[in-house]
């Protein structure tokens, strides 16, 4: 799997999604080091976590509520639960994704 990550996070489980990543499991959350390829694109979707990212290489141009914005390093980002959004890198990308459940 591509990615610039350190060994001890390359060791953790593959996540099992629409895009490549390390998945950590965290009470209440779940931790993703997620590497995308150039020329990148995810269809629209939504889904019932409250999502947060930080990109930590790359660029990540994100299309929700009728805007397009674009992520840098050090950019954090915030994807509401539900909420419809597509998502392109048109650079090689990491980012460490923070996927919070909903409160039972």
């Amino acid at each position: 799997m591509p990615g610039n990550y350190p060994e001890k996070i390359r060791s953790l489980p593959l996540f099992d999604g629409r895009f490549d990543a390390y998945k950590l499991a965290a009470t209440g959350a779940d931790v993703l080091f997620a590497s995308y390829p150039a020329n990148t694109a995810i269809p629209a979707h939504v889904h019932d976590t409250d999502n947060y990212g930080v990109i930590i290489r790359g660029e990540l141009i994100l299309h929700m509520n009728g805007k397009t914005q674009r992520f840098g390093i050090g950019d954090w980002y915030h994807v509401p639960a539900q909420t419809e959004h597509s998502a392109s890198f048109e650079v090689e990308t990491d980012e460490i994704e923070l996927w919070f459940k909903p409160a039972s």
